[in-house]
């Protein structure tokens, strides 16, 4: 599976970004698939993930109520919407896919996008 994650850039803080991360391959269906960022000088951490189906998500505490999380497997895409975004958001943002269920770790992801960077501006 490859990953191609887009959408990031610069906004103000309390705006909206809404990313894509589109996946080639086959079986798309088949992965989980999760977000997580790393801010300049930090570890990777974990964003939120999303099920096979859409059915299960999970998101890390600090964005809860803030961003969404969604995949439309006919068109082999997760989207992570993001609204009231602060400053503290800043940061690249990556896409992940794993085989099985929903997981918090990125250790436990076999693959992985490039990353869009995310600039949100006080």
């Amino acid at each position: 599976v490859q990953l191609q994650a887009s959408g990031g850039g610069l906004v103000q803080a309390g705006g909206s970004l809404r990313l894509s991360c589109a996946a080639s391959g086959h079986a798309f269906s088949n992965y989980a698939m999760g977000w997580f960022r790393q801010a300049p000088g930090k570890e990777r951490e974990f964003v939120s993930t999303i099920s096979w189906n859409g059915g299960i998500t999970y998101y890390e505490d600090s964005v809860k109520g803030r961003f969404t999380v969604s995949r439309d497997n006919a068109k082999n895409t997760v989207y992570l919407r993001m609204n009231s975004l602060k400053p503290e958001d800043t940061a690249v943002y990556f896409c992940a896919a794993r085989w099985g269920g929903t997981n918090y770790q990125p250790q436990s992801y076999n693959y992985w996008g490039q990353g869009t960077q995310v600039t949100v501006s006080s």
